[in-house]
């Protein structure tokens, strides 16, 4: 498969893993090894994203409404999470010079989650080789809505408030809005997802589960995306 040349890669590309039950149940395997291998694959796509010339990656780990799953199902996503934020897997990431930054809801997770998401994103802090934003308990109504109330506080006239304004008090403030946006499993939506950042964002659907998804398909995927004629409404 021929790649496209680096100019046609995105630079910003979004992710959202979905599929992780269904393989499971697919496969013949418990739900929540689902999630396991979801986890895994999100260290390898991050690196064929780095390797390609991604700067900017976003996967969606947890959403608002995920909280509403079963009590056993949340316990072992906490844990995971809990094993994404340790220093072995932050040595891993500053190993590969990439800067951590959690978004969303970070007050809804428990305060030793908390703790690890602080000394995870300050490990990381100066790494320059790009970027991954963990999405946790993420959801864009509520992205915008406490960027709203940010705003709000500031007291500004109505013609102060400017679409740059809104950008600025996003979770993803100062980074350049997502060129791509993949979901896998084969659904055709993107459910709140980077809901202000996405405008004009180019998505593309992979029928495959996240767990399934491989090296091949994020090369379709950016092959894709190079094909086409982005015009930003002009």
């Amino acid at each position: 498969m021929d790649l496209p040349n680096k100019e046609n890669i995105p630079y910003h590309v979004g992710i959202i893993m979905d599929g992780n039950r269904r393989w499971a149940k697919e496969s013949g395997l418990p739900t929540l090894e689902g999630h396991r291998r979801g986890y895994d694959k999100i260290k390898k796509v991050g690196k064929w994203c780095k390797d390609r010339g991604v700067k900017i990656l976003t996967v969606w780990g947890f959403s608002t409404e995920n909280w509403e799953r079963s009590k056993k199902e949340v316990e072992y996503l906490m844990r995971i999470f809990k094993n994404a934020l340790s220093r072995k897997e932050i040595r891993w990431i500053n190993d590969e010079n990439i800067k951590l930054q959690i978004i969303g809801q970070k007050k809804r997770f428990s305060k030793d989650i908390q703790k690890l998401m602080a000394e995870a994103e300050e490990a990381t802090k100066n790494n320059t080789g790009g970027i991954l934003n963990l999405a946790l308990s993420y959801g864009g109504r509520a992205e915008l809505l406490e960027a709203f109330h940010k705003i709000s506080k500031k007291k500004l006239p109505p013609s102060k408030i400017t679409e740059e304004l809104i950008s600025n008090n996003l979770w993803t403030a100062g980074q350049k809005d997502p060129d791509l946006i993949i979901r896998t499993s084969g659904e055709r939506r993107i459910s709140g997802f980077l809901m202000w950042q996405s405008a004009y964002s180019e998505l593309y659907f992979c029928e495959k589960y996240w767990p399934a998804f491989e090296e091949k398909d994020l090369d379709e995927a950016f092959l894709d995306y190079a094909n086409r004629e982005r015009r930003f409404g002009k």
